[in-house]
């Protein structure tokens, strides 16, 4: 949820300009608003000096830069060129020139090399290897083909160069391992550095008043720190006044969510936090961003590897802050991937051994000529837009009223209302003829907002039009939002299939079943080919789900996500 912000106003004396933003800092809950652009030379530089750091850190993290890339990359030059002169062998080159005959060097595919021209021409062939002729000219030859440039140097001198080369790309990631040392004093000036920047452009921000005697500030704190803000400001030398704060006054957006909830924030983050009076779409993003994972993923056996791994990466420093969502995202796709029946590719549905509770949960068969799984996810795909416009509605009618809102309660009563009633319809919890009234009167009351009272400030006729115009966009939509959905029990099916591939060429190695060295290739390309599949589905799970989010879910619940976050100045 978003937490409810009191805006604050100050007015001081000039003089009394850094004091005061001491104490704010000590408060450490109060956002000055400011400019996240440099706005003089000194910004300018304290940014480019946090640059300087953040991508120092990141290189030290990495283990590599562009030098240690150059060098890498002029090792594989090295090794092209050895590839290419690797068939002429050694040959004194000063020797020729020396005596003066001119020396080309050619490569043919074997089919087009014309043993005739050896007839009008002193030709020495050097090698024959995959369907090509490596030959040398000796004075003039009329060879159809262009030569290849000469060797500027034989394979010996070549090979010391290398050598060389490895060793100065040894030293040079020797130097950035010894850099590793440095970064918690790095992390931490960064940290000092970053509080730095904020103070001064906060301090720069203030409007100055009086012929520059005053000077006023403008702030934002969570309601929940109104007394002992009050108590604060009282005792500091300066007016103030508090009051609640509104949409208009471009509050930052400071997120309260459980502990589950929270790890699915940075996910919020990369699309946008809301506006003030939007609504937080993380309680949202967490339930189905993790089932829809879950369901890309379709594999109880990667899940187990993912919950692995998110205990492990708690003991890296860099990846310490997602470990807990990496765990989690393990278990939903643990328990989804014993629902759809795959563990490491296996069918463990037809599995003797599997109690009969967990085969009762496992989603088999088909319903309607149609398999369940695909069944599933357009009907989950159905809730989710159902559940944005239920919450688009909500918030049109708090920020607008009931009355701006007609034409979102006309499509949300039309499209939801009429998924209910159609699933009351199918299990028959509701007879047929109450069944046509209530689609009928829906139908009414759904175009009275949608087509008469979309714009109850416009006319009949424009909101006709306007309502036509919004049924074609909403209908042709609507329709390609819930096909998307079908990317669930695609990319589990598609996981699931490529699994059991890898495990089918695994088992073909062993033969009959006995002891021998067929079960180290089966190991070797069980491994090889889960770890692949495993690294493709979870880029799959990751990418998928989130469109589904911030496309399908964002543009139905009419989420805008261009709210700033609260950064309170701090030391």
């Amino acid at each position: 949820m978003i937490e409810k912000m009191t805006r604050y106003d100050f007015i001081l004396l000039s003089g009394r300009k850094e004091a005061f933003l001491d104490s704010l800092c000590e408060l450490g809950v109060m956002d000055i608003q400011h400019s996240s652009k440099p706005v003089d030379a000194r910004s300018e530089g304290m940014l480019s000096r946090l640059e300087a750091l953040r991508a120092e850190i990141r290189r030290i993290e990495k283990g590599t830069d562009a030098h240690l890339e150059e060098l890498e990359a002029e090792r594989k030059l090295l090794d092209k060129e050895a590839a290419a002169i690797s068939h002429w062998g050694e040959y004194d080159r000063e020797k020729l020139k020396a005596l003066g005959l001119p020396v080309k060097f050619y490569c043919v595919p074997e089919k087009k090399y014309d043993p005739e021209w050896e007839q009008s021409a002193l030709i020495q062939e050097i090698e024959r290897d995959k369907g090509k002729v490596w030959f040398v000219t000796v004075g003039p030859a009329d060879i159809p083909f262009a030569p290849l440039p000469e060797p500027s140097r034989d394979l010996a001198e070549l090979e010391r160069f290398t050598a060389l080369k490895d060793k100065e790309i040894e030293v040079y990631k020797g130097e950035l391992e010894a850099l590793k040392d440095q970064l918690p004093a790095l992390k931490k000036e960064e940290k000092s550095l970053a509080s730095e920047l904020n103070l001064y452009l906060a301090g720069e921000s203030g409007e100055p008043a009086a012929d520059n005697a005053l000077i006023v500030y403008e702030g934002f704190a969570p309601c929940s720190e109104n007394g002992r803000l009050a108590a604060a400001f009282d005792a500091l030398d300066c007016v103030w006044f508090a009051s609640e704060a509104t949409i208009e006054d471009n509050p930052p957006i400071k997120l309260k969510n459980n502990k589950f909830v929270k790890q699915f924030e940075l996910l919020t983050d990369m699309y946008g936090r809301p506006d003030y009076d939007e609504f937080d779409p993380t309680p949202y993003i967490s339930v189905f961003f993790l089932l829809f994972f879950a369901m890309c993923m379709g594999d109880a056996g990667y899940g187990l590897l993912l919950f692995i791994g998110g205990f492990l990466l708690k003991k890296v420093p860099s990846f310490k802050n997602i470990a807990p969502l990496v765990s989690i995202l393990g278990v939903a796709t643990f328990v989804v991937g014993l629902m759809m029946h795959t563990f490491f590719g296996y069918d463990i549905a037809t599995l003797p051994w599997i109690p009969g509770w967990l085969k009762s949960i496992m989603i088999t068969g088909s319903i309607g000529g149609f398999e369940a799984q695909m069944v599933l996810a357009l009907a989950i795909g159905v809730v989710h837009l159902c559940l944005a416009m239920v919450v688009k509605t909500v918030y049109a009618t708090r920020n607008k009223g009931f009355l701006e809102s007609l034409s979102v309660w006309g499509w949300t009563l039309l499209i939801v209302g009429g998924v209910i009633v159609g699933v009351l319809a199918l299990l028959k919890l509701v007879p047929p003829e109450v069944t046509k009234w209530i689609i009928i009167c829906l139908g009414i009351i759904s175009a009275l907002g949608i087509f008469l009272f979309n714009d109850i400030h416009r006319s009949p006729l424009k909101n006709i039009g306007s309502g036509l115009w919004e049924t074609y966009n909403t209908v042709t939509g609507l329709l390609g939002d819930v096909l998307s959905y079908l990317r669930l029990y695609a990319l589990g099916l598609a996981g699931g299939m490529l699994g059991k591939a890898f495990n089918d060429i695994a088992a073909m190695t062993v033969g009959d079943g006995g002891f021998g060295p067929g079960w180290v290739f089966f190991v070797l390309i069980f491994l090889v080919g889960h770890a692949l599949n495993l690294a493709m589905c979870c880029l799959g799970a990751f990418v998928h789900p989130l469109r589904l989010n911030f496309l399908e879910f964002f543009k139905n619940s009419g989420y805008d996500g261009k709210g700033r976050a609260y950064k309170p100045i701090t030391k």
